[in-house]
């Protein structure tokens, strides 16, 4: 069912509630009242009437009395009042018009009065009444005198109301079904224009907005959150889409080389030695394929928010040293050394197979700067306070470093350097961008600069173990 239906059946539905109880209360109001009133009545002619028997003379027995000039029992008193007086056993001494020759009070009812004040309904003339029948005396006799009104016009009142209600609930209930109906559909008009204009973006329009109303309410607040979310869409398609560019082209390259070289070994008259050489070439571009894709793997799996890390207690200071054994006989090519500097007391909570791809990126990235005859600095040390105390993985070059326009997007992937773009062996630019995803993953941060002496500067800073002592 559309909202806006069921916005206008909900608030009939309240409507009519809301009049149900409030004419439930309303007529138990009134018919409260009503009956207060009737009560009051009865009262005060009861009274009046046991006042006058009590100074007035013996009553004559089943005699009407006379008309009573002062308001008292009499022949003129109405139909809408009745009054009778009898004795204990149920005799009628008096009574006036329209009460009638028979007691309005049974045997039982008149015993009862000569004690207490009691009230019934009785039937008169087949209209129903209420009673009251108090004791009183005459002539130092004990009499009751019973008096009653006739309920019709409160009755009168109370179905009047009730039909009113009953008449005039359902066409306001209506009335606010349909105006609730026309709101819902006045309120919800730009939700619609919104939903038409989103089902007609599509990927190729990703500078499509949606226009937000200048009603600063929530339908504007809405409308800007969803050209939030469109911005950031827009973006990451964008990244998807060069991400996918920059992989194909990183991934072009190498297949090249491997389609030449097995052309090449495919031709005749190839030497043993000739063909050697071709399957070790393309055995270097199959592990050159195999690291690239491993890291579009990680970088995917970074992207979709799977878990990349699978942490565990361990001392880093053992892991970092194996790093720069096996980095060091590769800077002995190079003429390059590796000076390592390692704090054995840093405990942390990582995944070491993560944490030594991040640190064996920052040492290649380090041997691809480094001069020959120059060192490369390795140091796990703890920065900071008890409180915010970290971890920082440093490697160090003393090479040209980064150019400063490179420094802000040294982490970004397929990002290099110039001077790296140039090199025989530079990579596809995506070392750096899997550091940083690692040290997310981890809690931590990565960055990277120029240090003060000359050379290039990459840190990576990790969260202690808990528990940890370290300061």
């Amino acid at each position: 069912m559309p909202l806006r239906w069921r916005l206008a059946l909900i608030f009939a539905l309240g409507t009519a509630l809301v009049i149900a109880a409030a004419g439930l209360v309303f007529l138990q109001r009134l018919t409260a009242g009503l009956d207060d009133s009737l009560g009051a009545i009865l009262r005060a002619q009861a009274d009046a009437e046991v006042v006058r028997l009590a100074v007035t003379g013996p009553l004559p027995p089943l005699r009407p009395p006379a008309r009573d000039p002062d308001g008292g029992l009499g022949t003129g008193a109405g139909a809408e009042r009745v009054a009778q007086v009898l004795a204990p056993d149920g005799r009628l001494l008096a009574f006036t018009d329209g009460a009638g020759r028979s007691p309005l009070a049974d045997a039982a009812q008149t015993r009862a009065a000569t004690r207490k004040d009691i009230e019934f309904t009785a039937s008169v003339d087949d209209q129903d009444y209420r009673m009251l029948a108090v004791p009183a005396t005459n002539d130092d006799n004990k009499v009751v005198v019973v008096v009653g009104a006739s309920t019709r016009v409160a009755d009168a009142a109370t179905a009047h109301t009730r039909d009113a209600l009953l008449l005039g609930g359902p066409p306001a209930v209506l009335a606010a079904g349909l105006g609730a109906y026309w709101l819902a559909g006045s309120a919800l008009r730009p939700v619609d224009h919104m939903r038409r204009r989103l089902a007609e973006i599509t990927e190729q329009d990703t500078g499509a907005r949606l226009e937000a109303p200048a009603t600063h309410d929530e339908i504007a607040t809405l409308a800007a959150t969803m050209n939030d979310v469109l911005d950031r869409l827009a973006e990451a398609l964008a990244q998807q889409r060069g991400f996918a560019a920059d992989a194909g082209h990183e991934l072009r390259t190498p297949l090249t080389a491997l389609k030449a070289e097995l052309e090449l070994a495919g031709q005749p008259g190839r030497t043993k030695e000739e063909l050697i050489a071709a399957v070790a070439a393309t055995a270097q571009d199959t592990d050159r394929l195999i690291r690239l894709s491993e890291d579009l793997l990680l970088l995917s799996r970074t992207d979709e928010g799977r878990p990349l890390v699978r942490p565990e207690p361990l001392a880093p200071a053992e892991l970092v040293a194996a790093a720069a054994r096996s980095a060091a006989s590769r800077a002995a090519t190079l003429s390059v050394r590796v000076r390592l500097r390692t704090d054995d007391g840093v405990r942390l909570l990582a995944d070491p197979d993560r944490l030594r791809q991040a640190v064996d990126n920052l040492l290649d990235n380090a041997l691809r700067y480094a001069p020959q005859g120059s060192d490369v600095d390795v140091s796990l040390t703890v920065h900071g306070s008890q409180a915010d105390a970290r971890a920082v993985i440093e490697v160090r070059d003393h090479g040209p470093g980064f150019p400063p326009a490179f420094l802000a997007h040294a982490f970004e992937r397929f990002r290099r350097a110039d001077a790296a773009r140039s090199r025989p062996g530079g990579g596809a630019g995506l070392g750096l961008a899997i550091v940083r995803s690692i040290a997310q993953a981890h809690g931590g941060t990565a960055a990277a600069d120029n240090a003060p002496g000359g050379g290039a500067r990459v840190r990576l800073e990790l969260p202690l173990a808990p528990g940890s002592d370290e300061t």
